[in-house]
This record gives structure tokens, C-alpha cells and sequence, in this order.
């Protein structure tokens, strides 16, 4: 009989962000953030009010092969991103 591996999962990533209303251009900061799988090795800059900038650059970096495959404003000031890296 032979044998079946089981299928690599793909590693998520869900960010919702927001920016401060009262300052005009102001950055987007994390506000949560849920990982399915593994972030290695960018879990120090997912962090609540951490810059989404700064975990963007790590997550997308061609080392760490994450891709964004959705990304919404759920208003003016605020959105979701969702990163799918495949093993």
C-alpha cells in the first residue's frame, strides 16, 4: 500500500488597521491581528498598535514570501489585510 503525505497548509495572516481621525496623514497603526499557521519570522512586528508599515516590509519581504491576497477600507480611516504564504 502506498504511502499519502498529508497537503502543507498555507500560513494566514489577518490585520485590521486604523489610522487617527484627529491627525490629518497620520500612520496606520494594528489594531488586531490573527495568525493561522506560522508568521516566523516577523511575529515582533505584528503587535498591537504597532505600525502596519513595519509588518508589511517583514511579511512581504521575498525571504518570508507572504502575499497580499485581500485588502478592504471598511471606512475612511480604517481596513483589513490578509497575507497567504504557501510552504
Amino acid at each position: 500500500m502506498a504511502r499519502t503525505k498529508a497537503v502543507q497548509q498555507p500560513d494566514l495572516v489577518l490585520i485590521t488597521w486604523s489610522r487617527n481621525p484627529l491627525v490629518s496623514g497620520s500612520a496606520r497603526r494594528i489594531v488586531s491581528f490573527r495568525v493561522i499557521g506560522s508568521s516566523y519570522p516577523c511575529q515582533n512586528s505584528l503587535k498591537v498598535g504597532g505600525l502596519l508599515v513595519n509588518a508589511l516590509a517583514c511579511l512581504r519581504d521575498n525571504d518570508v514570501g507572504f502575499k497580499i491576497v485581500y485588502r478592504q477600507m471598511t471606512s475612511s480611516i480604517s481596513g483589513v489585510i490578509l497575507l497567504k504564504r504557501s510552504r
